[in-house]
């Protein structure tokens, strides 16, 4: 009965020890045996590990890509362009040993303090050298300043133990004191371009009305030569036709211009004519002068 009383908790204790000494490392993260705070072990394989209890602990570390988001700073390009600018990274633990020795108890909080004061750093640098500008930083070609970046603070962070994968500029504005400065420059120019427009678009315009203009002065010219022409034409061959006339029977041409005449000035009701009786105007209205035509 006693030994039994001795041997249950011995028991007890040895199985808790076992357990104790037992830990599991799972495939997505990285462990650190520390014996008093050295680095007695590195676990990087997944599986079950081994340590001894009370006296060393384990240290697990993620060994995904991890995400860091920097805080937001200014920069000045080369063109004196202030911009707001922040990014994001993309890193990994690649050395534990080395990461633990870095960082020491901070872990990955203190690293990422680290690690961003590095990008920073990095975003001032590439983003404020010579030949870069503004225009530069908001094309295209801000592919090829953020692969430098990344190329840069990947140098800076090895001796953390890391390894930046990737940085990406995520936004790139104008401050907000420089903001309405920029929008009236831009409605200044675009206001320039309209009046520029508007300019063309009267001046061709003025040369359509010009030319326009210049067709109908000269439609009319030669439609008011082609009249004339008819007329001149018209008026001939009257002439022509009265001629033959009053050659063949003057009496009777003489009868048809006076009443051509007659028609002519007595129109309406109510025409009055004064001339003496015996007029020559109204001889064809005498009887004692009329004759019968000839045939």
């Amino acid at each position: 009965m006693r030994r039994t009383t001795y041997l249950l908790p011995i028991l007890v204790i040895a199985v808790v020890g076992a357990l104790s000494s037992i830990f599991v490392v799972d495939e997505r993260e990285k462990a650190l045996v520390l014996q008093f705070g050295q680095i007695r072990a590195v676990k990087q394989e997944p599986g079950l590990a081994f340590k001894i209890p009370v006296i060393q602990e384990v240290v697990r570390y993620d060994d995904r890509i991890l995400s860091l988001d920097t805080d937001t700073i200014e920069v000045t390009p080369s063109d004196d362009r202030r911009l707001v600018v922040d990014a994001f990274a993309r890193y990994r633990i690649s050395d534990v040993v080395q990461f633990r020795q870095a960082v020491g108890v901070g872990g990955v909080r203190a690293a990422e303090d680290r690690l961003s004061s590095i990008l920073n750093a990095q975003i001032r640098e590439v983003l404020g050298a010579d030949q870069v500008t503004s225009d530069t930083i908001l094309s295209e070609d801000r592919r090829v300043l953020m692969n430098r970046i990344r190329d840069q603070s990947r140098r800076e962070a090895r001796s953390l133990g890391l390894d930046v994968v990737d940085v990406r500029l995520k936004q790139t504005n104008l401050p907000a004191q420089n903001l309405e400065a920029t929008f009236a420059r831009m409605r200044a120019e675009r206001e320039r371009e309209a009046a520029d427009e508007i300019a063309r678009g009267n001046e061709a315009a003025q040369r359509v009305r010009a030319l326009a203009d210049r067709t109908v002065v000269e439609t009319l010219s030669e439609a008011n030569r082609d009249a004339n022409v008819i007329r001149g034409e018209a008026d001939a061959e009257r002439n022509s036709i009265f001629a033959q006339a009053f050659g063949a029977d003057p009496e009777f041409f003489a009868f048809y211009r006076s009443l051509q005449a007659y028609e002519a000035s007595l129109q309406g009701g109510n025409s009055t004519m004064v001339m003496t009786p015996d007029s020559q105007f109204f001889d064809y209205f005498k009887s004692e002068r009329a004759e019968p035509a000839q045939p």
